[in-house]
């Protein structure tokens, strides 16, 4: 009887790309989908400063979408901000095999893994081809605790601009650091 890490390397292997390539997968996958969050950092660190947290809003709602379509575009792959505490359920909820590496980036945050350095990636088959799903933590920075920090700690007038924009938001409460979701990918191989 074959054990099921076995089993698992067997499927994997059988796939056209081989588990080998997927340290290479990887790095290409990160190096071509990653820069797009720095860009978001920037752009939102700039309308704070300008317009204020308010003000901001419109950068992860609309920019920041905005960015990774153009790149979903160039690429061909399917790439996707998630949460376990969505603001916007409809763009931001995980799939069940991303909700599980969601708590698992938790777990190992938990365990003293630093948080901008989390990833996973797997070879998988999908509808009968392989895929790389790719999936990097994307941890509160000093400029998202405006809107996502504690509740309470929020101006009425960020409140009731938060609800306009979200009426179903679950994605307050963090603190710097912790991990407010990931950057996930499905690329076809």
């Amino acid at each position: 009887m074959k054990s099921p890490i076995a089993i698992a390397l067997l499927v994997t292997c059988s796939l056209p790309v081989c588990a080998q390539d997927l340290a290479a997968l990887t790095a290409e996958t990160r190096s071509t989908v990653l820069p797009v969050v720095p860009k978001v950092i920037a752009t939102m660190q700039e309308a704070v400063a300008n317009e204020g947290v308010a003000g901001a809003i419109p950068v992860c709602k609309d920019l920041a979408p905005q960015l990774i379509a153009k790149k979903r575009a160039e690429t061909g792959w399917d790439i996707r901000r998630v949460s376990l505490k969505t603001r916007n359920a409809a763009r931001g909820t995980p799939d069940a095999w991303e909700a599980v590496q969601l708590a698992d980036f938790d777990r190992r945050a938990a365990a003293g893994e630093k948080p901008e350095t989390i990833e996973t990636s797997v070879i998988l088959s999908s509808n009968g081809r392989p895929v790389l799903r790719y999936m990097k933590a994307l941890p509160v920075s000093e400029v998202c605790l405006g809107c996502h920090g504690p509740a309470d700690g929020l101006d009425a007038e960020l409140r009731r601009t938060l609800a306009e924009h979200y009426p179903s938001d679950r994605a307050t409460g963090y603190t710097k650091g912790q991990i407010r979701g990931a950057l996930t990918v499905i690329r076809p191989l």
